[in-house]
């Protein structure tokens, strides 16, 4: 077994995930302290808080793709914050619609 398939069956444990889910709601109960402090840190946390919850919550996840439904730029520039694969997927597809309709 693979170190990628260890972690995921790790990640997969019930109790991981809730632990991940409460950090990630943690973080974004913070990351207003944090913004107060001089410099982009409570974006930075929100963003890290966001991304675990996202991760980790299925109505998450079903919030974030009505979100993206309804504000499509947007959308692309969370998936690209997020590093989704998704996101990398449809810009190889949007590049080459792009470069074959130009030829």
């Amino acid at each position: 077994m693979g170190e990628r398939e260890k972690w995921r069956k790790f990640i997969d444990n019930p109790i991981v995930e809730w632990s991940l889910f409460g950090v990630g709601v943690i973080l974004l109960i913070i990351s207003p302290l944090v913004g107060a402090i001089p410099g982009p840190g409570g974006i930075i946390v929100a963003g890290l808080g966001l991304a675990l919850i996202l991760k980790t919550s299925m109505w998450a996840k079903r919030r974030y793709v009505h979100f993206k439904r309804w504000k499509p730029k947007a959308g692309r520039w969370t998936d690209w914050a997020l590093r989704r694969p998704s996101h990398q997927r449809r810009e190889a597809i949007r590049k080459a619609r792009q470069s074959s309709g130009s030829d």
